[in-house]
């Protein structure tokens, strides 16, 4: 067993980041918040394992990734279902699992969902820039140097703790289902009423697709049709999960690294606690717009918040 508590990656697969919950409060510097672009399963990775609400994690993307474990620790996953394996052994998703040193931590390719949490017991040690650890490349900002994602040989720490006597898996109730269509809640906003009834009637009643250009800034639908205002726009700050329709008709769901200005019309912002489903959504998934009731939602998250102890 090596005194050194950490993992190396060997193999750091197509997209592995460190992300905390996020900066905030510096949008008018234009530096994005960043974080995980799918919160409850990140939430849930730190949950199973008594974390605070904002323990350094990695989100891994599209799997084939790999992470050789230098002393025993405490460890959990949740969110796509990407194939885990310890030494060889499938590993329950949504669930703690104990680890020890020499052991070797792969993940393959996905076989539902897009992006996996791996959370530690009391978080990665990872310095803070700007008041966090989460990963935006655009903004060379946070991770373990210069906002780079994980790569082949980066060493990251963890601190020493006792392992649990037993691990702990997440309830069936609790587990979306990241292959059924997508239903996303919309809150409209003020420029809703520069859309033509046609136009707003269109984007509650077709159903969309997932193009092939979706990251962490956003998600661009395709297979359908919005008619935006004939009209120019100044540009203004935009919100987590804001609808921009482009000058072709299609509708845009900016996410975690999304740009701190745009000047194209926004018809409102898909709900909160939906952001997470289409952050695992893949490329051809179906998607449909509703009408969100904003008080409702509002209650929803709160609760959802209560609970993990925002």
């Amino acid at each position: 067993m090596s005194d050194i508590h950490a993992i190396t990656a060997v193999k750091p697969g197509q997209q592995t980041l460190i992300q905390d919950f996020g900066r905030f409060g510096l949008a008018h510097l234009g530096i994005t918040q960043g974080g995980p672009v799918d919160d409850y399963a990140y939430s849930w990775a730190n949950h199973l394992l008594d974390n605070h609400t904002n323990c350094p994690s990695l989100e891994i993307t599209l799997g084939q990734a790999e992470f050789l474990i230098h002393s025993s620790c405490e460890m959990a996953i949740a969110g796509g279902d990407l194939q885990a394996k310890l030494d060889g052994q499938p590993i329950e998703n949504w669930s703690s699992f104990n680890t020890k040193g020499g052991q070797t931590l792969t993940f393959g390719l996905p076989k539902n969902g897009l992006r996996s949490y791996l959370a530690v017991k009391g978080g990665f040690k990872v310095l803070p820039h700007l008041g966090s650890t989460a990963t935006v490349v655009r903004d060379q900002l946070g991770g373990i140097m210069h906002g780079n994602p994980i790569k082949t040989g980066d060493v990251i720490h963890f601190g020493p703790h006792n392992l649990g006597t037993k691990t702990r898996q997440m309830t069936f109730r609790y587990k979306p289902d990241y292959d059924l269509p997508l239903e996303l809640r919309v809150i409209e906003g003020y420029q809703a009423n520069d859309f033509s009834p046609d136009a707003l009637h269109s984007m509650y009643n077709q159903t969309f697709s997932v193009s092939k250009l979706v990251d962490r800034m956003g998600y661009r639908l395709c297979d359908g049709h919005i008619a935006p205002p004939k009209k120019e726009y100044l540009s203004e700050g935009i919100a987590l999960g804001a609808i921009q329709i482009t000058p072709d008709g299609q509708p845009i769901i900016l996410l975690n690294d999304r740009q701190t200005i745009g000047g194209y019309p926004k018809i409102g912002c898909v709900a909160r606690i939906d952001l997470p489903r289409l952050a695992q959504s893949r490329p051809g998934q179906k998607v449909k717009f509703v009408r969100g009731d904003l008080l409702g939602l509002q209650e929803v998250w709160c609760q959802w918040a209560k609970f993990f102890g925002y």
